[in-house]
């Protein structure tokens, strides 16, 4: 009988939930590209963000790709305004 390579661990990656006009909630992976869900309200989001997370590590591992470590620089999103002024010809 064939033995199954069981993988355990724990992953955790920062995960940003960034309102939408239209309503709901984009959520993006600043580690992992990759991954982009949403969800309809905040609730939602998160249950996308943990199912789309998972579908992306399972996936990886079948196909051998190198899982992300988090980025260890990324502490906490800098949100800014950028202004700058152009006139069209």
């Amino acid at each position: 009988m064939e033995k199954k390579l069981i993988h355990s661990k724990e992953y955790s990656y920062t995960v940003i939930y960034e309102p939408i006009k239209e309503g709901g909630f984009n959520v993006i992976f600043p580690d992992v590209p990759e991954i982009c869900t949403f969800g309809r309200n905040l609730k939602e989001a998160r249950e996308m963000a943990k199912d789309a997370l998972l579908c992306y590590l399972e996936s990886a591992f079948k196909s051998g790709e190198i899982i992300p470590k988090k980025l260890q620089f990324f502490k906490k999103p800098i949100k800014e305004k950028v202004e700058i002024s152009f006139s069209l010809k």
